[in-house]
């Protein structure tokens, strides 16, 4: 993918799991990226998160320029967000220290610079309000590992230019990625809303003694889940309805929509189910720490994203194959 000629800095606020992936993943695509955290030890951390990703993405493949020494660290966030075209705030999840951290970069930021919030579940309508420039705010929530999941649901608000949405869409596809324009902004986009539910759900089979953490995710792995990876839910039942695809399998299976299968209401998190997830989780993980478990799950998607690219080549997210 050719880099965004528009685009040529990037800064990260925030230097989380979020953060850290970001960068790694606009330092691999080839652009020049500043970081700013005001926490203690933040870039020895973020360094080291970025070279544990590294190898990663060079079995991808970088992009002509990429180059971890393009990276630079900047405290001070009013230094940090000056001079970027791209401004990517990864904050913790909390209402009031997003609002007021995304005030302080409209205020500092150049006039055509693009501000985007990761947030996961906040409406752009909402963050952007106290900003002195409100039409550069959007919602950009990406997906971890960020450095090789490809999705970002790129949301924008009330007040928010469709210039700015048209250009960051660019520009996150310039960095390897999959964007999904939102047209309506709703509490936690699409993906989060519809993870939420299977979360749910899990959480009452826990909890109500049906199945471990372990048999939850071995429902997944071993069977929808290899099929959404290539197709998705609809298209998986469209599958499933034979010869008249979608139609026939709503006739024949769209009453069961009625029985009492599933609880959309999250249970209680008790103390014992807290227990339950936690050790069921630790066990299923027994002696692997948690570095060699994120390098399986990158091996794995690495081949996974090259699967996808040999069996469906021509998916995009209009819906058009």
């Amino acid at each position: 993918m050719q880099q965004d000629q528009t685009i040529k800095q990037v800064t990260i606020v925030g230097t989380g799991v979020i953060g850290n992936g970001w960068i790694a993943r606009f330092l691999a695509q080839g652009f020049e990226v500043i970081a700013t955290d005001p926490a203690e030890g933040a870039e020895a951390r973020m360094r080291k998160a970025v070279d544990n990703a590294w190898p990663a993405l060079e079995r991808l493949g970088l992009a002509d320029g990429a180059s971890i020494d393009r990276l630079t660290f900047e405290p001070d966030l009013k230094k940090a967000v000056a001079s970027a075209d791209l401004i990517q705030e990864c904050a913790p999840e909390r209402e009031e220290l997003k609002r007021r951290l995304l005030s302080d970069i409209s205020h500092a930021a150049k006039p055509d610079a693009i501000i985007a919030s990761s947030t996961s579940g906040y409406k752009p309508s909402l963050l952007q309000e106290t900003c002195e420039h409100p039409e550069r705010v959007i919602v950009a929530h990406p997906f971890n590992p960020v450095y090789l999941l490809p999705l970002v649901e790129i949301v924008g608000g009330k007040a928010t230019s469709a210039d700015v949405v048209k250009r960051a869409k660019q520009c996150y596809e310039s960095a390897g990625m999959k964007a999904l324009v939102i047209s309506h902004e709703i509490d936690g986009h699409i993906a989060d809303r519809l993870m939420e539910a299977i979360w749910r759900e899990a959480l009452h089979l826990v909890n109500d003694g049906v199945a471990t953490t372990e048999e939850v995710d071995a429902s997944i792995v071993y069977g929808a889940g290899m099929r959404w990876a290539l197709m998705g839910p609809f298209l998986t039942l469209h599958l499933a309805g034979g010869e008249q695809g979608m139609r026939h399998m709503l006739e024949q299976f769209g009453p069961a929509l009625k029985y009492p299968w599933t609880k959309l209401e999250a249970p209680e998190l008790t103390d014992e189910l807290t227990d339950r997830v936690v050790n069921g989780c630790e066990h299923q993980g027994k002696g692997h720490s948690i570095a060699e478990l994120d390098k399986r799950r990158d091996d794995f998607l690495i081949e996974l994203i090259e699967l996808q690219k040999k069996y469906w080549p021509l998916a995009n997210l209009n819906g058009e194959l």
